[in-house]
């Protein structure tokens, strides 16, 4: 048995959907184990790219079965839209991609009231990507959720949304001051890509079970990142499930004594898409020079990632609450042409040094980063495949990293593509 969980260690947008590709390549199994199509993991292959939102970036291998797991929240217009895009690119998903019968679903009533939240004035605003998926696992929470089981029995489901929606457009007119949905067509739209996706509906906790028993060797694939944790992120600025290590046992129904490696995916700067703390925030030319030369726009949304310094005091605290094994180090060639480059090692508060990674967004608004600054290498990492190849500033950079996380560096990504990877 063989099971090795790859997870965002910061913010997300770390760049796993590469990691999780390069890795599939040797793998039988790729498993999704929660968030929804709020994620976005591009994945660049022979000069193409694959920007994959809610099916296992394993798709791109032949060999691989992928699995969606219940702890994610099914969008069934994005899952067929996603599925109609890999056939059109000649990738072939026939009998090797299953979602889980206890995966909860996103009904169009989802979409609506996370936007009408999300742009009330009543709150504030946390610069969710509007699809949906906080209501979906609110749903879910309140035991009213539709199940990928019910799609199986439409007479049971069309009675199940017909309560749910009374529900909400009683919410829309009272609450939101919105406009009501009408059941009839939503439910015949809803059904057009039901009845394509009922043919992959599985018991995937089974499947996984059998492929571990079996020796087979199987990958784990976080969204988003540890940060974003409803329960260990930046609180209330957060995902709505749960992208640390220990979700993987809860969103696959696998027991938490399965796994061989837990990878951190490690951006070799910081980002950040939507509204909460970023202490190495840089709201300068430094970060523009960072999100131009990055790319930094998101996959999903295309809104402009915040950018900043490494944040190791942020990996310290994602190392503890997921017990990382290894760190695959992404985006490194961004550096590329930095005379100087800082890593934040620590916080300070009132000058004093805190230990306690902050809870409240008073406590982030006190916080002083400690910065070591290096001296960058100034040249191209094209072409390199080894890491004695690599210039002696980057080496320190990369020992500096290892040294105050105390978690060895495995992967070494020097650009989008898969070739371009220091296997270590």
């Amino acid at each position: 048995m063989s099971v090795t969980i790859v997870l965002g260690s910061q913010w997300g947008d770390e760049g796993k959907g590469k990691i999780v590709d390069l890795l599939s390549q040797s793998a039988d199994m790729v498993a999704r184990y929660q968030g929804g199509a709020n994620a976005g993991h591009t994945i660049v292959f022979r000069g193409k790219q694959h920007i994959l939102h809610l099916i296992p970036s394993g798709i791109l291998n032949p060999e691989v079965v992928c699995l969606i797991g219940n702890g994610v929240v099914i969008d069934p217009e994005a899952f067929v839209k996603e599925l109609n895009e890999l056939h059109a690119h000649g990738i072939d998903t026939n009998g090797r991609l299953f979602i889980s019968s206890r995966a909860q679903i996103i009904l169009p009533y989802h979409k609506i009231i996370d936007k009408a939240l999300e742009s009330a004035n009543t709150i504030k605003a946390i610069g969710t990507t509007g699809r949906g998926i906080g209501p979906a696992y609110v749903d879910k929470a309140s035991r009213i959720g539709i199940r990928m089981i019910d799609l199986l029995n439409e007479k049971s489901l069309e009675n199940k949304i017909k309560d749910n929606l009374e529900h909400y457009n009683c919410e829309f007119t009272k609450v939101l001051n919105i406009d009501t949905l009408n059941f009839d067509s939503m439910f015949e739209e809803f059904m057009a890509n039901v009845n394509i996706m009922k043919p992959f509906i599985a018991d995937t906790a089974l499947m996984i079970s059998k492929a571990m028993k079996a020796g087979k060797k199987i990958i784990v694939e976080g969204a988003q990142g540890a940060l974003l944790d409803v329960d260990h992120g930046t609180y209330p600025f957060v995902t709505s499930s749960n992208p640390t290590a220990g979700g993987a046992c809860t969103g696959l129904g696998i027991p938490p004594n399965s796994f061989d490696k837990i990878i951190a995916v490690v951006k070799a700067y910081c980002t950040r898409v939507g509204n909460g703390p970023f202490p190495t925030e840089q709201i300068n030319s430094i970060g523009e020079r960072l999100r131009a030369t990055g790319s930094e726009f998101g996959a999903t949304t295309g809104r402009p990632r915040r950018c900043g310094w490494l944040d190791l005091f942020v990996l310290k605290y994602s190392t503890m609450i997921n017990g990382f094994t290894d760190i695959a180090l992404t985006k490194l060639d961004v550096l590329n042409d930095f005379e100087e480059i800082k890593i934040c090692s620590g916080y300070k508060t009132g000058g004093e040094i805190i230990e306690s990674y902050p809870t409240s967004s008073e406590e982030f608004s006190a916080i002083e980063p400690e910065y070591i600054t290096m001296k960058g290498w100034m040249k191209s990492l094209s072409g390199i495949r080894t890491l004695e190849a690599l210039p002696n500033e980057t080496r320190e950079y990369l020992s500096k990293i290892e040294e105050i996380s105390q978690v060895k560096i495995s992967y070494i990504s020097l650009s989008p593509d898969r070739e371009d990877t220091i296997i270590i």
